[in-house]
């Protein structure tokens, strides 16, 4: 039986997603996870899709197998700073396309891969759609990983589902979009996160934690909207643990910690 930590410290890395630029996003995500490192966190969570953007229409020709070079470089990070990475990546498996994530072990190891189920109709024609869900057990509790809009309050039974599987922390990267002219302080980002984290964590004992990017969408069915981190983690009983920037340029590294259960 594995000794547990009174408390975890989890890096929400709200980093910059360049649509398309996979080597720049990959090194923007190693810096990241060496950063949270050095704040003395056990796991970072990383973006939906940081290699390529979500839904880059690139992806069909420049998505990597996973195993592959980006988990990869991502794995041997984890390994070199001894920590635990959860990251969004686009996954080639044969013809297919996914929106997938990983958890990558502080040696390198792949514990969980999972692909998007919920994803957006508007992204259907390019990502195909995940049909499983696991957990992995750590020294941290029983993690589960769920993306985006799997989250969403009509689809919380994959939540609920991983909550009945013995969740305890479930971590989710993100891509949170909005209209350009959006204006957060008429209208504040975060409320449909908020609710549907709130009733998780008030029904099963589990912390969620939900990252996004931040950056200008460059192509696809949403081209010009942009994306404005605000990432959320909500602990046990539906308290905020924290809530990042808003903003297309709000890079930022927020660190939280919850009591483990």
């Amino acid at each position: 039986m594995m000794d547990r930590p009174s408390n975890v410290r989890i890096t929400m890395a709200q980093m910059l997603v360049a649509c398309g630029e996979r080597e720049a996003n990959l090194s923007r995500a190693v810096r990241m996870i060496e950063r949270a490192a050095g704040q003395d966190a056990g796991i970072v969570v990383l973006p939906e899709c940081l290699d390529l953007g979500w839904t880059w229409p690139g992806a069909r020709a420049d998505a990597l197998p996973i195993p592959g070079p980006a988990s990869d470089c991502l794995a041997a990070e984890a390994r070199r700073t001894g920590i635990y990475v959860v990251a969004g990546l686009t996954e080639r498996a044969g013809e297919r396309i996914y929106n997938a994530a990983v958890l990558i072990s502080p040696t390198g190891e792949i514990l969980l891969r999972h692909r998007k189920i919920n994803e957006l109709d508007i992204a259907r024609n390019l990502y195909a759609t995940g049909d499983s869900l696991a957990v992995a057990r750590t020294e941290f509790g029983v993690m589960g990983l769920a993306i985006c809009a799997d989250n969403f309050p009509e689809s919380l039974c994959l939540g609920r589902s991983l909550g009945r599987m013995g969740a305890q922390l479930l971590l989710s990267p993100c891509a949170w979009a909005v209209d350009a002219d959006h204006d957060n302080a008429a209208t504040p980002y975060g409320e449909l996160w908020l609710g549907a984290y709130r009733t998780l964590t008030q029904e099963y004992p589990m912390t969620v934690v939900g990252v996004s990017n931040v950056g200008w969408l460059a192509g696809g069915p949403w081209q010009g909207r942009k994306c404005i981190g605000c990432s959320i983690a909500m602990g046990p009983g539906g308290k905020l643990l924290a809530m990042g920037p808003y903003g297309e340029d709000a890079e930022a590294l927020i660190l939280v910690e919850t009591p483990a259960t």
